[in-house]
């Protein structure tokens, strides 16, 4: 299979891939293309449950704020722990 992509960088990248590996190109892009595509599966999968849960009320949204102050205490807590 030849690859012709518009990015040296990364043309070299599978070029030394192909070479460490010793598989053929077609089946490293393959590879590659799949497992992109189902970890976007994944995250469309989560990010739509996580926006369900926030739509049927299940979860509250916290605000910035919220979110920093508890990671504060949290970090300050932890510091508290292992001094």
């Amino acid at each position: 299979m030849e690859l012709d992509l518009n990015n040296p960088d990364l043309q070299e990248e599978i070029e030394r891939w192909i070479a460490e590996t010793g598989r053929p190109a077609d089946e490293l892009v393959e590879d590659a293309i799949a497992t992109y595509l189902a970890d976007r599966a994944e995250v469309r999968h989560t990010l739509d449950s996580r926006y369900d849960d926030l739509k049927s009320g299940l979860v509250r949204p916290v605000s910035g704020e919220e979110l920093r102050a508890r990671v504060l205490e949290k970090l300050r807590a932890r510091t508290a722990r292992s001094t």
